[in-house]
């Protein structure tokens, strides 16, 4: 870290210097009130500092936010621990006697009143705003004011040159966002046509502060010659102004509720009168027609022309083009391909409903004939078929006989060729963990302030004193900020650092719970007829029995089980890859559910007797799905693409087919090492955890 904590708030530098700061020091003084001061203080926050907001204006966000509005923000983020001073400006930076002038220990500011306090700050981040540099625009003559100022054709004093963006001055207004109408008019000029004029773009922010979903557009601001329409819930966290000029609406600003924005913003931009919806106009666009806010109908009820993406500038017609001539199906395929929700990410639940109501059902499920990546024209079951008719066993043994174009491959095709070979040929083709995701690779689940989740594995969700006291003990020689019960019935210890996870799992003495791969997660199960007097089968003993036969099995992707001791179905079975239910004849099985983004019921596959049967169902199932699935489809995918009637076919139908893909599994995890307890076994690089060294430390 450098000597001098007090830093201006631009690049990645300056937030790997506060995040060292943060693990150094106490106190922290994030000078502006803006989104990214705002955000800087909130992460500052959660590492652990005392942070103080100082602003100069009356409220926050003053340029996004009317005065309720910015109050309320306030409210919510004092509520999370931040301590702010508005209407104060900043006196003196107090150096540190000790430090000889190279580091902070203060800082003087002045309120509103004139009264003067000096704050505790071993850190001070600056981050008031941008101003256009006009410095090259002036050496070259150029007229500028608060930027270099243009025409409505984008032409600065020079008629030769023009200038577009951030650092122009039109009509008075400079815009802190690139504008692509500007750069349309001016490609326009530039291409000759000479037709196209620039009368001002009007703004919208739509933006999440710490999680706070925040909404303006226009002028929303109002005034004598203007009619407000206001909603103000303090109490649900809910803020909404209409502002209406002309039977027109001129402005608005929402918070907490900013699902109507895109509406707003393109009845602002149309400048339609909205007498005819005046009544209904606060109640956003579902109270207008029968499409409402969630799901796919508000998705397809958007005109092709209705702007998506603000950013980047990108509106309904292009993402829909684009997703079925380029037959997309992820969400990071249509952020490659259109840039839509590639940069503030507001716009990513439209895209998804996009994606949903264009490719039909749920997104994210695979197209049969896409080629597994850019680096091929290959199949997935192209390559999974000549893997095993090939009997190829190395990733560059597959990549040469099916003449990939990229040599090592990607982060797209390394993983899924991966799995595909441990799966075809277990205990023959060597498991390659740098062809793994990061998870899979550190074996705990990555978190977004890049700590680790540990989830240890505790059979059907049954524990007991011993564990939750290594457990507590974990949590405090670790000093592991947060314990969550997880939706598997599980405990998840979140905040490790990286290179305490070997140690941590050691004490924990547990086995993984593989709550980070692509492979058997949780079993989950209800009490069942041990203890529930409505119970009528052992439901426990049951999920236990399931999750010690397939803990160390992957797949194409993350499994869930879950066993229910009657049909009330406490353990929720019907919607898991596989659910197991008890009924007075025994048990009923039921496959491919989901819980995800779009919910699946799980299907009926077949009533069995014994408890054994289940585990034979169950197993051959999930192996058949190990052989057909393809890397990163879900079970619901997988029986939609074969069909339940081939599933019932091989489990259900042919006994002998049944029990060779039991045995196959179980060949397959035999042996399979527990990756937190034999890590050289599990072919685990252990350098990983090492703390890296500054370089600084290392002269």
């Amino acid at each position: 870290m450098t000597a001098c904590c007090f830093i201006t708030y631009r690049d990645i530098a300056d937030t790997h210097a506060m995040i060292d700061a943060a693990s150094k020091f106490r106190n922290a003084v994030v000078i502006g009130g803006g989104l990214l001061g705002l955000e800087a203080a909130n992460g500052l926050a959660r590492r652990g500092m005392s942070v103080t907001v100082v602003h100069l204006a009356e409220w926050l966000m003053e340029r996004q936010l009317d005065r309720t509005a910015g109050d309320l923000l306030q409210k919510s983020l004092e509520e999370r621990g931040l301590s702010f001073r508005v209407k104060a400006q900043t006196q003196e930076l107090v150096a540190a006697p000790e430090a000889q002038g190279s580091r902070v220990c203060a800082i003087r500011i002045v309120d509103g009143s004139g009264k003067e306090e000096v704050l505790p700050a071993d850190l001070v981040v600056m981050a008031v705003g941008i101003r256009p540099n006009t410095a090259l625009a002036q050496s070259a003559g150029l007229h500028c004011e608060r930027g270099i100022v243009v025409s409505d054709t984008l032409q600065t004093f020079v008629p030769r040159i023009y200038a577009v963006g951030e650092c122009v001055n039109h009509r008075g207004s400079t815009y802190g966002l690139v504008v692509f109408d500007m750069a349309k008019v001016c490609a326009n000029h530039l291409a000759c046509h000479g037709i196209a004029r620039y009368a001002g773009s009007v703004t919208t922010t739509k933006l999440k502060v710490t999680g706070i979903d925040l909404f303006s557009a226009g002028d929303f601001t109002g005034g004598p010659d203007c009619e407000e329409i206001v909603l103000s819930d303090p109490f649900g966290g809910v803020y909404k102004k209409l502002v209406i000029k002309d039977g027109k609406l001129a402005g608005g600003v929402l918070y907490g509720d900013t699902i109507d924005g895109a509406w707003y913003f393109k009845l602002l931009r149309q400048g339609r009168s909205i007498s005819d919806i005046r009544d209904r106009l606060m109640f956003g666009e579902t109270n207008l027609g029968d499409t409402g806010h969630l799901g796919q109908n508000k998705a397809v009820a958007m005109a092709d022309t209705d702007e998506v993406c603000g950013c980047n500038g990108v509106c309904k017609g292009t993402i829909v083009k684009t997703i079925k001539d380029k037959g997309l199906f992820t969400l990071e395929d249509v952020r490659k391909h259109t840039k839509a929700s590639s940069s503030c990410g507001s716009c990513m639940g439209l895209v998804e409903q996009l994606l949903m109501a264009t490719a039909g059902g749920d997104y994210s499920a695979a197209p049969k004939l896409k080629a597994i990546c850019g680096c091929t024209d290959r199949t997935h079951q192209e390559t999974r078929d000549a893997i095993r008719a090939q009997h190829l066993l190395t990733i560059p043994e597959v990549m040469h006989f099916m003449e990939w174009r990229t040599p090592n491959g990607c982060a797209t095709c390394r993983p899924a060729l991966n799995y595909y070979l441990i799966s075809t040929w277990p205990h023959e083709a060597k498991d390659d963990p740098q062809s793994r995701f990061i998870n899979e690779r550190a074996h705990a689940n990555i978190q977004k302030d890049g700590t680790f989740s540990v989830i240890p594995r505790m059979w059907g969700g049954e524990t007991n004193s011993s564990e939750l006291r290594r457990i507590a003990d974990v949590v405090d020689k670790y000093k592991i900020p947060t314990v969550k019960v997880t939706g598997g019935q599980r405990l998840d210890l979140l905040g490790v650092k990286k290179q305490d996870l070997p140690a941590v799992w050691r004490d924990l003495g547990m086995p993984s719970g593989h709550a980070y791969a692509k492979a058997l997660r949780t079993v989950k199960t209800c009490v069942g007829s041990e203890w529930c007097r409505f119970g009528t089968q052992n439901s426990t003993q049951m999920g236990k029995d399931l999750e010690h036969a397939l803990w160390r099995m992957y797949a194409p992707h993350k499994v869930k089980l879950a066993v229910s001791g009657c049909p009330r179905n406490c353990a929720e079975a019907g919607i898991k890859d596989v659910g197991v239910i008890g009924v007075e004849s025994g048990w009923e099985i039921y496959v491919a559910g989901n819980g995800g983004i779009k919910t699946e019921v799980a299907q009926f596959l077949t009533r069995v007797k014994t408890s054994v049967e289940v585990l034979e169902h169950a197993g051959a199932f999930l192996q058949l799905y190990r052989e057909e699935g393809w890397y990163l489809e879900r079970t619901v995918h997988y029986v939609a693409r074969v069909g339940l009637d081939h599933v019932k076919k091989i489990v259900v139908d042919d006994r002998e087919q049944r029990r060779a893909l039991y045995e196959r599994l179980q060949y397959a995890l035999d042996g399979e090492p527990d990756p937190w307890h034999a890590m050289a076994e599990a072919g685990i690089d252990q350098r990983q955890y090492v703390p890296l060294v500054p370089a600084a430390e290392l002269v």
